[in-house]
């Protein structure tokens, strides 16, 4: 059955979405695990683009298996993971038979990273975000990351309100992270409040920077917020900030959230190297 909803027409799914609100008992069940699953073709078609899938596929929430399913036709050698034991059962057995789709009864964040590489692909549930981009930044054999996440969290990862967040400059060296497709709200069931999109996550096949913490601490004390610009918070712990700064094109009273990745790049080789 799960393999016949992710090939059917979703627009019945829909108009009774839109019509009751999106909410029933089982969906305030749902709720509480923070399950938004996919109702819609195009939006599972958009995922499946970015993801590109070849090779092994890990999928954090693998739900009803929709895009799971996709996935897999789309070349993928796909283990799902899904908490919830009701969900992880039937979609167990309604893949027992397909070598394509393997499902694991666990909470993704708990799992240990393949040695191979893999990329993750995944409509992930919202209240665990950070966890799961937390634990694909870790995993030494992740070639990519695509993940379908509240849109607002996207944005401010992706530098798309102008301004940057730690979690991305941090990982710049070693990570591209790119803003997708924007998905509705309506692409869902139960409908949740707010909309998505899709955030691209790709690990470099070479670093921007050298091993070690000399990045990192250049940015985290950067990120400390003490002196009220960056300039002022770097020229605490180095010297020649006053020409890293000129070099890397950084307004000397620049706040550390509108400094792009690639001027700290440019920091790390003048303060660092």
């Amino acid at each position: 059955m799960a393999q016949n909803f992710a090939h059917g027409n979703y627009s019945h799914t829909q108009k009774n979405a839109r019509n009751s609100g999106g909410r029933t008992p089982r969906d305030r069940a749902r709720r509480a695990l923070s399950q938004n699953f996919l109702v819609d073709r195009h939006a599972v078609e958009l995922v499946v683009k970015a993801a590109a899938p070849d090779g092994l596929v890990l999928e954090p929430g693998s739900g009803e298996g929709v895009l799971t399913w996709a996935l897999a036709e789309a070349g993928a050698r796909v283990i799902g993971y899904e908490v919830d034991p009701r969900l992880a059962g039937r979609l167990a057995a309604r893949t027992r038979d397909d070598p394509r789709i393997d499902v694991v009864r666990v909470d993704f964040t708990t799992a240990r990273a393949p040695r191979e590489p893999f990329a993750v692909v995944g409509n992930i549930p919202y209240s665990v975000t950070s966890a799961i981009v937390g634990w694909c930044l870790r995993a030494p054999g992740l070639t990519s990351a695509t993940l379908l996440t509240q849109r607002e969290y996207a944005r401010k990862r992706s530098g798309d309100y102008g301004r940057w967040s730690l979690v991305t400059v941090e990982s710049w060296p070693w990570f591209r992270w790119r803003l997708g497709d924007r998905v509705g709200r309506e692409s869902f069931r139960p409908v949740p409040s707010v909309d998505s999109a899709i955030l691209r996550i790709e690990r470099r096949p070479t670093p921007l920077a050298g091993a070690g913490r000399g990045y990192q601490e250049l940015v985290e004390l950067g990120f400390g917020g003490v002196g009220g610009s960056l300039r002022a918070s770097l020229r605490r712990r180095y010297e020649g900030v006053d020409a890293a700064v000129a070099a890397a094109g950084i307004a000397r009273d620049a706040v550390v959230g509108h400094v792009h990745p690639d001027q700290w790049i440019t920091l790390w080789e003048r303060l660092c190297r």
